[in-house]
């Protein structure tokens, strides 16, 4: 983590902390990120794990990687080393603090049995349907399981035998008994543990009984001393629960649950249950396709993590859930890259110019700068022939009078070399269009104003027809064509963007094809770029566009680069 980001914050959550060490609640703040490892961390995730271990900084106490395993049914190894491996690229730490849930199973049914001989769980024969009509409504009090009233002895006595394996999948459950009347539908006799033969990607089939996650994660969280326990806002109505399992069966401090707005970002979906669908369903390469908003999939296509960082603290933390303009992220990645990203050209529609007047086998190298505005990250050799490529939109031959490129009676700057003029133009037969200019150029004008004092206002890029390298260019857009798909009616696949990724040959500057993977650059007047981590091979590299040079974003009214572009 850089000094930055660990610098005094403030936000209710803080306030709440605040309070609580001012009260001698805690001699010291332990969080903890619990992810379920049944997927690839995403966009909002990244937003919490900032908040944990930004916390855990802050005041200088510990963060906690948990794996919240309770589930066997798509749980892997696969996700769990891909969380590390996202937590660890975002730039934290959480020094040899790793746990998981499944290593307090045995814990946990103690839990329970705890609770049963108590008086305040039992086991339940009723089917999912069933208790879910026994349960009632926002309006109307459940009604009990004619099971609730067994004994304790008949309840030890089935919970070990579902323990070992007596009972069928669904047969029964066990359920804390609460209050089927209350108001909070969540305290209504919830189910704590449940028969699921999947087969568990850690333990195997140690265990045939699984705790339900509200039981569990509470537990777990005093388990390991957590002091606060931050989570997003859907788990509000399930507070008085955690309160309600913590307070029978823990002693001492306990840990406090903080809900804050989870992160909707437009153009996007974050329910991991429809990023599994567009993976499964095949819509998209992967977990890490670019277009994903997952956090490797954002790593691939060339975001930084100290951007990444900079949005989630810019959009900061809030009680009311919201929609963040996807613009705003872009935003952060622009500045991070027009600051670290060195220049390069390159030509994605390239066409070929040949400068009449140039003598024809020379070649000069033109020394130019990485970055403008940062000469100590130094210049780099680029070679100028005769043939030389152009961007086809660089040429019009009937421009509008503010045109400021090429075309008939008018010159431009090469970027870093001379002033090249416009002499005649080559069609091809077959379709008409320009296939080719000829030029002539002024050799007093090498990186100089013409010496007669005539002006210039364009510059256009260029690469060497003969030492280009060609290079595959992947042009990622938004994945979806609606600001808000999660909301629209519908189907949501069919809201996706047809134009999210168009692939095109490129020609760059030949220094480019000895570029390592997930190096970015700034493709000069086209975009950002980066080199792609999974298939760009040595003189045949392939760029992923992270996001083009526009940035509608700063356009936007002073001060609105901060913590704006947030809709309730």
């Amino acid at each position: 983590m850089t000094e930055q980001d660990v610098s005094p914050q403030s936000d209710f959550i803080r306030e709440i902390i605040d309070n609580d060490l001012k009260a001698r609640k805690h001699d010291a703040v332990a969080t903890r990120f619990p992810p379920e490892p049944n997927g690839y961390l995403h966009i909002g995730h990244a937003k919490s794990v900032c908040l944990n271990f930004g916390i855990a900084a802050q005041y200088k106490g510990t963060c906690n990687l948990r794996m919240d395993d309770t589930d066997p049914a798509g749980e892997s190894l696969e996700f769990v080393e891909s969380i590390q491996n996202d937590i660890r690229w975002l730039g934290f730490d959480w020094q040899g603090r790793l746990f998981f849930a499944s290593d307090y199973f045995e814990a946990l049914y103690q839990f329970a049995v705890t609770l049963i001989r108590r008086g305040k769980a039992y086991v339940c024969d009723l089917n999912a349907d069933e208790i879910r009509a026994y349960r009632g409504t926002l309006t109307e009090p459940g009604k009990n399981s004619p099971y609730r009233d067994r004994s304790v002895e008949e309840n030890l006595d089935l919970f070990a035998r579902m323990r070992a394996g007596e009972f069928e999948d669904g047969s029964r459950v066990v359920r804390a008994k609460i209050d089927m009347a209350s108001p909070n539908v969540t305290m209504r006799d919830p189910v704590i543990y449940r028969i699921k033969r999947s087969g568990h990607y850690r333990i195997g089939d140690k265990w045939v009984i699984y705790p339900m996650y509200d039981f569990a994660h509470c537990l777990s969280d005093s388990i390991e001393k957590i002091t606060h326990s931050i989570c997003t806002l859907e788990f509000e109505n399930n507070r008085p629960l955690y309160d309600w399992f913590v307070n029978e069966l823990i002693e001492g401090p306990k840990p406090r649950q903080i809900e804050f707005a989870r992160l909707n970002i437009t153009y996007t979906v974050l329910s991991k249950r429809r990023l599994i669908e567009l993976v499964e369903g095949r819509l998209v390469s992967g977990w890490d396709d670019p277009r994903m908003p997952t956090v490797a999939g954002m790593r691939r296509r060339g975001y930084t993590p100290r951007a990444i960082r900079e949005f989630c603290s810019r959009i900061g933390v809030a009680k009311k859930d919201n929609l963040v303009d996807i613009a705003l992220l872009e935003h952060c990645v622009r500045e991070d890259l027009n600051e670290t990203a060195p220049r390069a050209m390159a030509v994605l529609k390239p066409l070929k110019i040949i400068i009449d007047n140039y003598p024809e086998g020379q070649v000069e190298e033109m020394e130019c700068p990485n970055h403008p505005q940062k000469p100590e990250m130094g210049t780099r050799s680029v070679p100028f022939s005769r043939v030389l490529y152009i961007e086809n939109d660089d040429f019009m031959e009937n421009p509008p009078k503010k045109y400021k490129r090429l075309g008939p009676g008018r010159e431009v700057r090469l970027r870093n070399s001379y002033v090249i003029r416009f002499v005649s133009l080559v069609r091809d037969e077959a379709t008409g269009e320009v296939s080719e200019l000829h030029c002539t150029y002024d050799p007093e004008t090498k990186n100089a104003p013409p010496s007669d004092g005539r002006k210039v206002e364009g510059v256009i890029h260029w690469v060497s027809a003969a030492h280009a390298i060609p290079a595959t260019v992947r042009l990622y857009d938004r994945l979806f064509r609606v600001p808000d798909p999660a909301g629209a009616e519908g189907e949501f696949t069919s809201l996706l963007n047809p134009g999210s990724l168009e692939t095109a040959t490129a020609y760059v500057e030949p220094g480019l094809a000895a570029a390592r993977p997930e190096s970015r650059f700034q493709f000069e007047r086209i975009g950002y770029f980066c080199v792609e981590m999974r298939d760009s091979l040595p003189e045949r590299p392939v760029f992923n566009r992270i996001v083009s040079l526009r940035d509608s974003w700063a356009k936007m009214a002073p001060g609105t680069a901060g913590k704006q572009g947030v809709r309730s």
